[in-house]
């Protein structure tokens, strides 16, 4: 159960929201500090699996073969064979397209080769090349996990973004993700807490509100 001043956060950052006329996303604002980020290993690149959910659909596209390519048709929101990567490879376009509007991807481990070598130029600099499936790996199970996931990628900023839930959901739920990605922080920055600076929590067109 998270901290009760992140929940009292999130309870005033719900209802200072104005009124719109579509469902908000709740956003998590970090602010780092004492690290030096045009050092990649000091970048945050985490997938998180938030327990509340992210409160918004997650768009996942497996690359598969065979029976796992069957099993990950009743979950995921496309699927992909070898000849479908090959003629992407000759699209550039298309695969930006699909990079864009693609949260995650997952591959089987046999063709993750392939998928360096024709979309690696396309998907690496996004940071979505593919969550490799192993034989012993659960496709449909994958997929469901990946659904409740979320990326917290710093890149070479101090300041960054992710996505902890929607407007309708219960200040409690949110507070829960927002510990979670806290913990995550914590436990795998250089100086733990002490490299986090700030950090706010805000609807998307309402105001901030700090956390911690």
């Amino acid at each position: 159960m998270a901290d009760t001043d992140i929940q009292t956060a999130v309870t005033r950052a719900l209802e200072d929201a104005p009124e719109r006329n579509f469902r908000e996303t709740v956003d998590l604002a970090i602010n780092l500090r004492d690290l030096d980020l045009n050092e990649p290993s000091n970048r945050v690149d985490e997938s998180v699996v938030l327990p509340s959910g992210t409160g918004q659909e997650t768009t996942i596209i497996v690359f598969a073969e065979g029976e796992t390519a069957v099993r990950a048709e009743e979950v995921a929101d496309e699927v992909l064979s070898g000849a479908d990567l090959a003629d992407l490879g000759d699209d550039t376009d298309a695969a930006k397209d699909l990079a864009d509007e693609t949260d995650f991807f997952i591959a089987e481990e046999a063709m993750m080769q392939d998928i360096a070598r024709h979309l690696g130029t396309v998907l690496g600099p996004r940071g979505k090349m593919p969550d490799p499936l192993s034989i012993d790996d659960d496709v449909v199970e994958t997929v469901n996990r990946m659904k409740n996931t979320v990326q917290v990628r710093s890149r070479d900023r101090r300041t960054f973004h992710t996505r902890v839930g929607a407007e309708d959901m219960g200040a409690e739920d949110i507070a829960d993700n927002i510990d979670v990605i806290l913990r995550r922080l914590h436990a795998n920055l250089e100086k733990g807490p002490q490299n986090i600076d700030s950090v706010y929590v805000k609807t998307t067109m309402g105001p901030s509100v700090e956390v911690a």
